[in-house]
């Protein structure tokens, strides 16, 4: 059934023109530093007798796509309707059941990537679902009529979730919209490499800080007062936050404080009876990452994983439903449910 879309909240274009000049930026002192360190090159070491080259792994009921992936670069924030191949994101061997049934979820960072992926099953399972989104206004509505294609209603609003104010407005609409809010994902994120810290300008490390972690801030007090008991709040990790990343310093630390944040909240909550819980995943192909690397890293994105390849959308949002339905996971909360396609240790 159809639904509006929303008005914008904050100012999102400003924000997302920002993100363009941080990446701009970045991208010089990148290369920049890249250069002077570049070492003298080696020959290359004999391959050992018999061995060959790490095959993909693929353990779902479809093949998904392998790298090399074709090189490609986009401006930030990133749109998924450019990114070839296109991610998949419909699980189509997924069957909702009901699990929320009568409940409205807010998805942040939900015009691509895992927050569409995470919205559609949403969908599916019986929820309404409001996404909110930056400024990639196409991908939103595409989104929107996925979801309208699952039988639900859906509302999408431009909203910069770095400003407190647009957060509390985001959540009103949705509440003005359906009546209610049962589920909030946190799942907005900047990213941006860099070489060195002495790189990591001021602009880029508060443009991460502030849409990583205060971000989910800011959107989890603005939803609080409209949740009840049997409500959940899952926040989109990384597996960074785990292990680290060379070149993502500053967003890194951010996913590790989102770990401790849900950890914490979860706590906090937990006699309101509202759930909180996170889903840190490994390498998934969405916007993020053409927005990102340089367009030769990006062919070859996730091939250093266990599995051999990225995730796609669709192999990762089913544990955000298994997280927010009471039904299943009534007795889980403050954990972080890693979903890499192996141990990663």
């Amino acid at each position: 059934m159809a639904a509006r879309t929303a008005r914008s909240s904050g100012k999102p274009k400003q924000a997302a023109a920002r993100q363009r000049g941080i990446q701009a930026g970045a991208d010089r002192r990148n290369a920049k530093t890249s250069a002077a360190k570049k070492p003298t090159k080696q020959p290359a070491a004999p391959a050992a007798k018999g061995a060959r080259a790490k095959q993909p792994a693929q353990a779902g009921p479809r093949r998904q796509p392998e790298t090399p992936f074709p090189e490609q670069r986009q401006r930030k924030p990133g749109l998924e309707h450019k990114l070839d191949p296109s991610p998949r994101f419909l699980a189509p061997d997924y069957a909702g059941s009901g699990k929320l049934d009568g409940m409205v979820a807010l998805v942040t960072g939900g015009d691509s990537g895992i927050g569409r992926a995470v919205a559609v099953l949403f969908a599916r399972e019986g929820a309404d679902v409001a996404i909110a989104y930056l400024s990639e206004d196409r991908d939103a509505q595409d989104t929107k009529r996925h979801v309208e294609a699952e039988g639900a209603r859906c509302i999408a609003i431009a909203a910069d979730v770095k400003d407190p104010t647009a957060c509390e407005a985001v959540v009103r609409q949705v509440v003005d919209a359906f009546g209610r809010l049962d589920v909030l994902v946190n799942n907005a994120a900047f990213q941006m490499h860099a070489e060195a810290l002495e790189d990591l300008t001021e602009a880029h490390l508060q443009e991460t800080l502030q849409t990583n972690i205060a971000g989910y801030f800011h959107m989890a007090r603005a939803a609080l007062p409209h949740m009840g008991q049997g409500g959940s709040i899952i926040n989109a990790g990384s597996e960074t936050a785990l292990f680290g990343s060379k070149h993502l310093l500053d967003y890194a630390a951010t996913k590790g404080a989102i770990h401790a944040f849900t950890k914490s909240l979860a706590s906090n909550l937990l006699e309101r009876g509202i759930r909180v819980n996170a889903v840190a995943p490994g390498p998934v192909w969405t916007p993020l990452n053409p927005a990102d690397k340089a367009s030769a890293q990006v062919a070859t994105f996730g091939q250093d994983s266990d599995m051999g390849r990225p995730a796609q959308p669709e192999e990762v949002s089913p544990a955000f439903v298994f997280l927010a339905s009471p039904v299943m996971a009534s007795y889980v909360n403050g954990v972080v449910l890693p979903v890499m396609g192996g141990p990663r240790g």
